[in-house]
């Protein structure tokens, strides 16, 4: 790497914070075994979860939503009435599919609350009607809940049931009246022997079994039975069933449901549509159903009262020899029947709007109104009114079973029948004051005709009396007979707005569910994002320094040489292995270092200071190798070892410790005293001595600066080996002496943090012509991600110059763990 020239008043401190993505890449790639067994853990666990889950089916049927009109309604009967379209009628069909009372009808209907299961692989199977018999359960007694009753038969007409009880006392559920009581049962282990057809009669159990359809059971073969709280299952269907339109413009509702057994989906749907079928044609028929009842009451005074008349008659002639009058009388009796019959009509109606003005006073509930038109009431307001009205009470008994009571809606269909039946009050006081004048009109004329009549002898006015009364009484009879004969035939007739156009049916198919590729898809998803994040997380909170790029980036002071991390028993690398990749980098340092050295115009030896942030950064390593590096050179270099807090460089070249740069400072001894020669040609060495009390204070002194002054008078180079900047002051008074300095950062050891007290100790001008040399560099350029400097200077497997290296050929193993290392 070529060194670029710098000078002090260029520094600037690179601060701010960014993110290194490439260094995030190449910390994700570092850590690919993380992520690699994160991704096969996520994928296992997808697997395990989709064997052990159940298939989901999705069945569906259709149903057409009609405003069907009765073939016999016309306006003369007006036994049926509409419900205003169809449109607001969706609304409610869907509503009411989805009610908490609609769907206990459904479940209870179809005892849902039981299930058969036998057991599966991983869980209990729900067989449905696939079971080969019949619980016939006694609703009126309580069945423990949520506990598998097993049974196990014996052969296919006896049966062993058995169950573990965990204490002598359980909730048990009646299914009459949906009532939860505590019921006994024997604690620990449960056996018992019947036979098909017997009655089990336990405090926890009673039902009967059969068999189903005459299906053979094979000997062995065990199944339970498991009785469910009746709420939880009617609002488990409740939420599961799904109403929606087929299309924005039909009037067609598509039902659908999903579930573990197709059977039972099949079941539910369609009896989910045939008891809202029932409900709706109930509820169409009220009105007919109400005027069938008025009616029958009416016919029922009729005919006494023609019975009555019948024997009056009998009797008169049995006594009075009468059978006969004149014409002219026949015909005025005649005339003055049809008044009295007029005005025994009129009398009708106005009983029916007295009546219908009394309920309407009396009542709150407008469901059972009689049609007007059974009395012969055929006003157009009253027959309007009456059918809003009792279509509005039926709405509101509708919305009970979906709406809270304190809901606006109740008060809104308040306000709208107190108003229709202001209206229909109004207009029944008008009505009765037209039929009253209209019976003055009648009264006058009936008195005209009975004063022809008085002109008779007493026995025939007598008998036409009753003659007239009697054909008034069998005409009248005969009305209410044709009004009940038609509402008979308008409710008979009568068909269920709800029409199903597409049952459900199993026909293969319906799966939605598990879906095991999203499972997979997700597992994939989640294996790899989690390591990511966790990496992420670790690659933020992390304050070492792992590249030269983030050196660079952190700070201006230019990057010296890079030294590839080399296992090695000592620190004499350059010397007893000079022609390895390190040896290689220290050369280049070598060469760097001369061009800096060069630039300060000095002349005679030149010092170079070696420190670091904190122990463990390579300083002691750097310093030997590089004045073994100048020392291989020819130039005459002596290293002094002034770190006296922690002394280190003495082990590597087997000398003693007892004598060294403190006993000179202290005056125990000559410079000539402390020098030791090492084995290695033109490299003296003064170690530090004994650790002394005030380290600081040894190496401001006077003593330090002679020191000096007489090492450059002698040597070429001088390598001070100094204490970590970041831990003591030691360095900074040396600092003075250096003619460059090394400051030197271990990868993936040093913290961020140095960089910066270094970048304020350059600004501060305490530290001049520093640059980086970074230890146990590791090279990402190429796949091996090997360790050295640039291209050339790689350590691994690749050579610098075929021959020139020291290489070793490693092994095929080696190869491979460096493949994925």
């Amino acid at each position: 790497m070529a060194y670029t020239e710098f000078d002090d008043q260029d520094f600037q401190d690179k601060g701010g914070i960014t993110f290194d993505f490439k260094g995030y890449l190449f910390k994700v790639l570092n850590m690919w075994k993380l992520v690699v067994l994160s991704i096969g853990l996520a994928l296992i666990v997808a697997y395990l979860i989709n064997v052990r889950k159940q298939n989901v089916y999705r069945l569906s049927s259709l149903v057409s939503v009609e405003n069907e009109q009765n073939p016999f309604f016309t306006a003369n009967t007006s036994i049926s009435f509409n419900w205003g379209g169809v449109s607001g009628k969706m609304g409610k069909v869907i509503t009411s599919l989805q009610t908490r009372t609609h769907n206990e009808k459904v479940v209870d209907s179809l005892q849902y609350y039981m299930s058969y299961l036998v057991e599966g692989k991983y869980h209990m199977v729900d067989i449905y009607k696939k079971a080969p018999f019949v619980v016939h359960l006694d609703a009126t007694t309580p069945q423990v809940l949520n506990k598998n009753l097993g049974i196990r038969f014996i052969d296919s007409e006896r049966f062993e049931l058995f169950a573990e009880f965990a204490s002598n006392q359980a909730t048990g559920q009646r299914y009459d009246t949906k009532e939860k009581q505590s019921v006994e049962t024997p604690q620990g282990a449960f056996k018992n022997t019947y036979r098909m057809g017997e009655a089990i009669d336990l405090p926890f159990f009673k039902a009967t079994l059969t068999l189903r359809n005459a299906r053979p059971i094979k000997p062995g073969s065990v199944f339970y039975v498991r009785f469910l709280n009746f709420d939880g299952v009617v609002n488990a269907y409740k939420n599961r069933i799904k109403v929606a339109p087929f299309n924005k413009s039909s009037s067609v509702l598509q039902l659908s449901l999903s579930g573990h057994n197709k059977d039972k989906l099949v079941d539910y749907l369609n009896a989910t549509t045939r008891i809202l079928s029932a409900l709706e044609l109930e509820r169409k028929n009220l009105y007919a159903s109400n005027t069938i009842k008025f009616i029958d009451s009416s016919l029922a005074k009729e005919s006494l009262r023609l019975k009555d008349v019948n024997d009056e008659m009998n009797n008169f002639r049995r006594q009075n020899k009468v059978f006969n009058v004149s014409s002219e009388m026949t015909e005025t009796s005649a005339r003055l029947k049809d008044f009295e019959q007029q005005r025994e009509e009129e009398g009708n109606k106005l009983k029916y709007l007295d009546a219908l003005e009394d309920y309407l006073r009396t009542k709150t509930d407008y469901t059972n109104i009689a049609a007007p038109t059974s009395v012969g009431i055929n006003e157009g307001n009253i027959l309007s009114s009456v059918t809003k009205i009792t279509q509005l009470a039926i709405e509101r008994q509708n919305l009970e079973y979906t709406t809270k009571p304190d809901s606006p809606l109740f008060m809104d269909l308040d306000r709208r029948i107190d108003s229709e039946k202001n209206v229909l009050l109004e207009t029944l006081n008008a009505t009765r004051k037209t039929i009253n004048i209209y019976l003055s009109s009648i009264n006058r004329n009936i008195a005209q005709l009975e004063g022809k009549l008085n002109e008779l002898p007493q026995d025939e006015q007598e008998y036409l009396k009753i003659q007239r009364k009697l054909s008034i009484s069998q005409e009248a009879y005969n009305v209410y007979m044709n009004k009940r004969s038609e509402a008979a035939i308008v409710k008979a007739a009568n068909v269920s707005d709800i029409v199903t156009i597409d049952e459900a049916k199993d026909i293969g198919g319906g799966l939605i569910g598990p879906n095991k590729s999203l499972n997979y898809m997700m597992a994939l998803m989640i294996g790899f994002f989690t390591p990511m994040l966790l990496i992420f997380i670790i690659y933020l909170l992390d304050s070492t320094i792992h590249g030269s790029d983030e050196v660079e980036r952190l700070s201006s002071i230019p990057i010296l040489g890079l030294l590839g991390k080399y296992r090695y028993h000592n620190n004499l690398v350059v010397y007893e292995k000079p022609k390895s990749a390190v040896s290689e980098s220290f050369r280049a340092i070598r060469s760097s270092l001369q061009f800096i050295l060069n630039r300060t115009k000095k002349e005679g030896a030149k010092t170079i200071l070696v420190t670091s942030s904190v122990s463990g950064e390579g300083k002691t390593f750097c310093s030997i190798n590089i004045a073994t590096v100048y020392a291989l050179s020819g130039k005459k270099t002596i290293l002094l070892g002034l770190d006296l807090r922690k002394p280190k460089i003495f082990d590597d070249f087997n000398l003693s410790n007892d004598r060294g740069v403190v006993n000179y400072l202290i005056g125990d001894n000559t410079i000539e005293e402390v020098i030791n020669t090492t084995h290695i040609e033109n490299l003296d060495v003064v170690v530090s001595g004994p650790v002394p009390p005030n380290p600081s204070e040894l190496l401001m002194g006077d003593p330090m600066d002679a020191l000096i002054a007489q090492l450059k008078a002698t040597y070429d180079i001088i390598v001070l080996d100094t204490p970590p900047l970041g831990l003591v002051t030691d360095a900074l008074e040396l600092v003075k002496y250096a003619d460059t300095s090394i400051f030197m950062v271990r990868l993936d050891y040093t913290k961020k943090g140095m960089l910066q007290l270094i970048n304020a100790k350059y600004r501060a001008g305490e530290i001049k012509h520093i640059s980086f040399v970074l230890n146990f560099y590791k090279h990402k350029s190429n796949q091996n991600y090997g360790y050295g400097y640039g291209y050339g200077y790689g350590y691994g497997y690749g050579v610098y110059g075929k021959g020139y290296l020291e290489t070793e050929k490693p092994s095929f193993w080696k190869r491979l763990r460096a493949i994925f290392k």
